[in-house]
C-alpha cells in the first residue's frame, strides 16, 4: 500500500519572495493598463465634455486620498489579508459594473481607484516585511520588469478591444485582479511579520502624519515620489492634447504610451547601472534628465514633432525614478510604523492627480498649452536639487572591514636590570 504524502507546497506556505511580489505586481498591471486608456474615452461619452470628465477625476481623486490614509485606521479592526482580499474584490466589482453599464462608469471608477490605493498601502507594507532593505532595488527593478507587458500591451490593447466589442477591456481586467488574488492566497503572506500584540494602541491617521511631518527623510521622499507621478501626469494627459492640437494624430498618444511602457524591459539594465552607483546619484540622474528635457520640449514648442520627441525621452527617466526613486521612503520608513507610512506614502498618486490638473487649469488661464511641459520641467529640476542632500552612500552595501586582531602577548621572564642598564 503506497503512503499518500501530502504536495509540499500544502504543508509548507511558500516564502515569500522578490518574484512572488513581483507576479502580484504583473497582474495588477495587466488589470490597470488595459483599463487605462479606456476609461477616459468611456467617462467622455458617457459624461459628454471634458470638464465633466476633470471634474469626476477630481472628486474621485479626493476620495481615494481619504480611504488610503484610512487603511492603517481600519487595519486595527480587520487584518491585513483581508483588506488586500477586500480591495481586490472591490476592483473586481468596478469592472464588472463598466461591462455591464455604461452609465455607471464614474462608479467604476471610483471603485477602482479606491481599491488600487488599499492594495498599494497593503502591497508596500508587505514588501517591507518580507523584503530585505538591501534588496528593495532588485524587487522594485523585478516589479517593474513583470509589470512591462501588461502596461505595454494594455493601453493599445484597451482601446482595440473596446472598438471591437465594449464590455471586452472591463472583463479582462476581472480575470487579471482575480489571477492576482489568486496569486495573494498562494502565497499566504497572512498579516506580514508584525504578529506580537502591541504593547499600546494603534494611533489615528491625524497622529502618524504628525510623525511623518517631523521626519524630513519621509517628507522628501515623498515630494520625489509626487513630482515623479506630476511628470507621469503631464506625459499620460497633455502630451496628447498637445499632439491633437498641433494638427499631429489623435492616436499618438495612446501609440506613444505603450511604447514608453516598453521601456519596462530594460529595467533590469538599469538595475545593473544602479548597482554600482548610489541611491542619490541614480535618484538625481532621473530627476536631471526629466527636467532638462521637459523644459526642451516647451522650447521646441513651435516644432511639434521635436516636442514630442524630448517628451518621448521624458519618459525614459521617469521610468528610472520609478525603478530608483521610491528607495529613499521606503528605506527611511521605521519597522513599527510600516502600515501607517505605507499610507502616506500612497497619498503620492492621489495628491499627484489632484495637483496636477489643478495647476495645469490656473496656467492655462493665462499661458499656452506647452507652458505645463515647463512647469514640469521646473518642478523635476527642484527635486533633482532636493536630492542632492541625501546621504551620499545610501543604498550602498557596506563593506565590512575586518579588524585585526590584537597581537598576542608574550609573556617574558623577570628579569631584574642593574643601575644604568638600558
Amino acid at each position: 500500500m503506497h503512503e499518500r504524502r501530502i504536495p509540499e507546497w500544502l504543508r509548507h506556505a511558500p516564502a515569500p519572495g522578490v518574484k512572488g511580489f513581483a507576479t502580484l505586481a504583473g497582474c495588477e498591471a495587466v488589470a490597470r493598463g488595459i483599463l487605462i486608456s479606456v476609461m477616459p474615452l468611456a467617462m467622455l461619452d458617457t459624461l459628454g465634455s471634458a470638464k465633466s470628465v476633470s471634474e469626476a477625476y477630481f472628486i474621485v481623486g479626493l476620495l481615494s486620498m481619504i480611504a488610503g490614509f484610512l487603511v492603517p485606521w481600519l487595519n486595527r479592526f480587520v487584518p491585513r489579508r483581508w483588506l488586500y482580499t477586500g480591495a481586490a474584490l472591490t476592483f473586481f466589482a468596478g469592472a464588472g459594473i463598466g461591462a455591464i453599464s455604461p452609465d455607471l462608469i464614474v462608479v467604476t471608477l471610483a471603485l477602482t481607484t479606491v481599491a488600487v490605493a488599499t492594495l498599494f498601502v497593503c502591497f508596500n507594507a508587505y514588501v517591507l516585511d518580507y523584503i530585505e532593505r538591501v534588496e528593495l532595488g532588485r524587487s522594485e527593478t523585478l516589479r517593474m520588469f513583470y509589470s512591462a507587458a501588461g502596461w505595454t500591451v494594455g493601453p493599445v490593447a484597451g482601446v482595440y478591444l473596446m472598438d471591437w466589442w465594449r464590455p471586452a477591456p472591463f472583463l479582462i481586467s476581472g480575470v487579471a485582479i482575480l489571477g492576482m488574488m489568486a496569486t495573494f492566497l498562494y502565497l499566504r503572506l497572512g498579516n506580514g511579520k508584525l504578529i506580537q500584540k502591541a504593547k499600546r494602541p494603534a494611533t489615528n491617521p491625524i497622529a502618524y502624519l504628525g510623525r511623518f511631518a517631523a521626519q524630513p527623510r519621509l517628507v522628501a521622499g515623498w515630494l520625489f515620489a509626487v513630482i515623479r507621478s506630476c511628470g507621469w501626469w503631464v506625459y499620460v494627459v497633455y502630451l496628447p492634447i498637445f499632439a491633437v492640437n498641433a494638427g499631429l494624430s489623435e492616436q499618438l498618444g495612446g501609440v506613444m504610451l505603450s511604447m514608453t511602457n516598453g521601456l519596462l524591459f530594460i529595467t533590469p539594465l538599469m538595475l545593473r547601472w544602479m548597482q554600482g552607483r548610489s541611491v542619490r546619484q541614480s535618484v538625481r540622474t532621473g530627476f536631471l534628465g526629466a527636467g532638462v528635457l521637459s523644459v526642451a520640449a516647451f522650447a521646441l514648442a513651435g516644432w511639434p514633432v521635436a516636442a514630442v520627441v524630448a517628451l518621448a525621452s521624458v519618459s525614459f527617466f521617469l521610468i528610472l525614478l520609478d525603478v530608483c526613486g521610491g528607495l529613499p521612503f521606503l528605506m527611511a520608513v521605521k519597522p513599527s510604523e510600516r502600515t501607517e507610512m505605507s499610507a502616506v506614502y500612497s497619498s503620492f498618486r492621489d495628491v499627484s492627480g489632484i495637483l496636477t490638473p489643478g495647476a495645469a487649469w490656473l496656467l492655462l488661464l493665462a499661458a499656452p498649452l506647452s507652458s505645463i511641459f515647463a512647469l514640469s520641467g521646473g518642478a523635476l529640476l527642484a527635486a533633482w536639487m532636493l536630492a542632492g542632500r541625501m546621504h551620499p552612500r545610501l543604498g550602498l552595501r557596506r563593506v565590512r572591514v575586518p579588524v585585526p586582531e590584537p597581537a598576542p602577548v608574550i609573556e617574558m621572564p623577570f628579569v631584574t636590570t642593574r643601575e644604568g642598564d638600558v
